[in-house]
């Protein structure tokens, strides 16, 4: 049986085309492998069968193992959503605004809580610009805070 170049990148192409229906982010490896396949069958045309599908297996190994060990665990998300109440919790900053009877106040912190690095709060005790304060609960994108001691 005799493949030509073209069948292994329109097979590369179809298993690339497979990943947009399947969720998995797998197939489009087998899928490069096809198409290193092909453009090295294109070069080398008396390639043997079983020499092309070792190729495949190899490249799409390869290419499976480069995405779960290498470029998969560097783009874990690394911020803290859903984890906003325990992120916050007994985190210490600085009033930079005091609440009002009208307003609430703002806190700076000094490293970046969830991407800010300034929240509004409420307190049930009187604080005032200067003064510390440690995050005590959050209601939505308010925090709750009480005076450090």
């Amino acid at each position: 049986m005799t493949l030509l170049w073209w069948y292994w990148i329109a097979f590369g192409m179809a298993l690339m085309l497979v990943e947009l229906i399947v969720p998995s982010f797998t197939i489009i490896w087998f899928g490069l492998g096809g198409l290193v396949v092909g453009c090295l069958l294109w070069l080398i045309p008396e390639m043997s069968l079983a020499l092309q599908i070792f190729i495949w297996a190899v490249a799409s190994a390869i290419f499976t193992f480069l995405w779960f060990k290498v470029i998969n665990p560097k783009m874990v998300d690394r911020s803290h959503s859903g984890m906003a109440r325990e992120a916050l919790i007994g985190q210490t900053g600085m009033v930079v605004v005091a609440p009002t009877d009208a307003t609430r106040g703002r806190v700076r912190f000094s490293a970046p809580l969830l991407g800010a690095d300034e929240w509004e709060f409420i307190s049930t005790e009187e604080v005032k610009s200067g003064d510390r304060v440690t995050v005590t609960d959050h209601s939505g994108n308010t925090l709750v805070v009480k005076r450090s001691a």
